[in-house]
């Protein structure tokens, strides 16, 4: 290769982490997802006959997560 090919890829390289940095879309999927994470602790920690249920309920969305990830198991 010569060397202005090196640089090109560089450059190319560095134009996608900049994109990638700026890029925003899943940031609020993100934030709900934690939002209610903070909400099912919170309410298993002061209702105890809701920690049962939102067990079993985490295990449903791990489960539907594994599937669109393609994983099993």
């Amino acid at each position: 290769m010569d060397g202005d090919g090196g640089q090109a890829m560089t450059m190319k390289n560095l134009f996608l982490k900049a994109r990638t940095l700026r890029d925003t879309r899943g940031q609020d999927l993100i934030e709900y997802a934690l939002m209610a994470g903070f909400v099912g602790t919170a309410a298993g920690a002061f209702l105890p006959g809701i920690g049962r249920t939102a067990d079993h309920l985490m295990d449903l969305v791990r489960n539907v997560l594994r599937l669109a990830a393609g994983r099993q198991g």
